[in-house]
Order: structure tokens, then sequence, then C-alpha cells
């Protein structure tokens, strides 16, 4: 039985906690957040999946050097613009062996690091103890156990199976791949190109329009990726296709109904005050979005949704700059 650490007991962090557990493995989860709340509520009450009760192979702590002590693998399933400086704190305590597994979509802005990276900075870990694990993963799905695959990344192939081995339970499939970069971005991009869908639903548009702003994001993620060296292929599976069709298309996905409020004529302001959890494609797009420039990449979709995102423009306004752009062959 392999001792894992899962940090960040969100709706996903939960419900991979669960994948772990069906899994056969004695897993840890930490709750940070609670730590900070001050929440006297049980600790193994899942806060962003009621009603759920969570196997008995799972513990639950607001102490994360508890949670991480011995651990062989530590997960990390945390806002990704907050996860710098939080892993700062945990860094001490990471057992000096242990794999470090990335389960964030996200790219940091200013730095415009992906989350694997941020790992290696602050923790000085070789790309052998580095991996990230991303996919069509709606939390609640997996959390009811239904059937679901995903991609465990790393540079060490070796390491990968290992986690594959770790993860591969009843109702989850892990493939595995070396390709860390396209996975990152498959994960990050999808975000922001699910706000774009969810705006073009939120003005009251079909299945054409919706259809054809997840093609041209794929294609764009796909720019971005291999202009950062990811193997173009990812982009069409798990971790780029299969991410993207389950985030644009379920009313679960967090990002497109942050984007169907913006569509529907809601400030962004005004939607970060209805909610509790965390969208990471409106604050990733931004990066992802410089990131894009700064490689010499066009990214419309990105530049839009920041845009709207921003306030500067109308979800409106840009659904119809997307059509007033200069035609081109649809391989440029």
């Amino acid at each position: 039985m392999t001792k894992v650490a899962v940090i960040g007991a969100g709706s996903w962090g939960t419900a991979f906690a669960v994948v772990l557990a069906d899994a056969g493995n004695d897993v840890t989860l930490g709750t940070p957040d609670r730590a900070r709340r001050g929440d006297q509520l049980d600790p193994r009450e899942p806060r962003y999946l009621p009603g759920m009760t969570l196997p008995d192979n799972i513990c639950a702590t607001s102490d994360v050097a508890a949670a991480m002590a011995g651990a062989e693998a530590v997960v990390f399933a945390t806002p990704s613009q907050t996860f710098r400086e939080n892993l700062s704190h945990w860094a001490p305590h990471i057992p000096e062996k242990a794999v470090m597994v990335s389960l964030m979509k996200g790219v940091e802005l200013g730095t415009l690091k992906r989350m694997s990276e941020v790992i290696a900075e602050v923790t000085g870990a070789g790309p052998e103890r580095i991996a990230v694990i991303s996919g069509p993963n709606l939390a609640k799905e997996i959390a009811r156990r239904e059937p679901a695959a995903s991609v465990v990344a790393c540079a060490d192939e070796t390491v990968a199976k290992w986690l594959q081995d770790m993860c591969h339970g009843p109702a989850f499939r892990p493939y595995t791949s070396t390709d860390v970069v396209g996975c990152e971005l498959g994960g990050a991009y999808k975000n922001v190109v699910g706000l774009a869908v969810g705006m073009a639903v939120g003005l009251g548009f079909g299945d054409n329009t919706t259809a054809s702003v997840i093609t041209r994001g794929l294609a764009e993620t796909a720019r971005l990726a291999s202009a950062l060296g990811a193997n173009p292929l990812t982009l069409m599976g798990l971790a780029g296709l299969g991410d993207l069709v389950a985030t644009c298309s379920s009313p679960l996905s967090r990002n497109r109904t942050f984007g169907e409020k913006l569509g529907q004529g809601m400030t962004t302001e005004e939607i970060y005050a209805s909610t509790r959890q965390v969208a990471e494609g409106a604050k990733s797009c931004s990066s992802l979005r410089a990131l894009a420039e700064a490689n010499g990449v066009d990214a419309p979709i990105a530049t839009a949704v920041d845009l709207v995102v921003a306030g500067k423009i109308t979800a409106r306004e840009m659904m119809q700059a997307f059509i007033a752009r200069d035609t081109k062959a649809e391989t440029d």
C-alpha cells in the first residue's frame, strides 16, 4: 500500500483522493484552508462535494506537514495563482524522495511558469520527481465513480508508470506520457476556451458557434504548445481534446459556467462574489495571453477572453471580433 498525501481539499483534490483510495492507497487529505479559516467542522466532510462520504482509507487533517510525513507521493490540488507562496511554506516538509504531482491547470501570473516549473524552482527537485495529471476529469463525476480516463505525465517514463499503477482504479483509467509541457498547456488553455464557449452560450448562441470556438481553441492551444516544444499529438488526446470537450460541454465546468455569466452580462467582480470556487481560466487568461505573445504565437481567443474578464470589452463584442478577423487557410 502506497502512502500518498493530497494537499488541497477542493472538489478536484477531494475527488482525486477518492480515486487513490479506491486504487488501494493509504491517503491523507491535507486541508490547509480549514486551518486558515479556523474551521471546526469534521475535516473528513467534503466541503465542496456535499453529501459524499470519504472512503475509510482516507484520513484528513489541516496540518499539511503531518499530511506529508512519510508520503511516497505528494499531490497538489490548490489554486495555481497562490501555489508558489503556499509551496514555499510546505517545501521543507516534503519527504526527500517523494514524487510531486500537480493536478493544477494554470499558468502563473508574472512569471508565466507552468505549475511543474514552479515546483522545480521552489523545491529544487529534478524532472524525475515532478509529474502532472490532466484530462477530462470533472470532479463531481469522478467522485460519483463514473468511468473516466486521464494522462499521467513525467519526464521519467518509469515514474509515470509507477504513478499510473498507483491511481488505476475500478472507474479511473490513466495513460502515461513524457510530454509534461503538452499536458500542462492543454489543461490550462482549455479553461480559457471554456470561458469563451460559456460566453457564447450565455449570449444564446447554439452548437455551430460553440463547435467553432472549441475547434479554433484547440488549434490555438496546439500552436502555443508546439512553440514551447510539446508534441502536437498530445493536444489530440485526453489532456488536450478530451479535457477541452468536457470543459466546454458540461454545466459542471466552473469555467464554462463563469463564461455563461459573463455572456449574460455579469461582471467578473459580481461572479467572484457569487461563488466560492475558482475558475482557473479567469485567473490564467492574461498569463496565457502573455505567454503566447512572448513566443510570437497568434492567440485571438486568449486575448479576447482576457479583455472580457478585465471588463474592457463585452462578450458580444468578443464574438463580433472573432467573425470580423481576416480570413485565412484553416491550417495557418
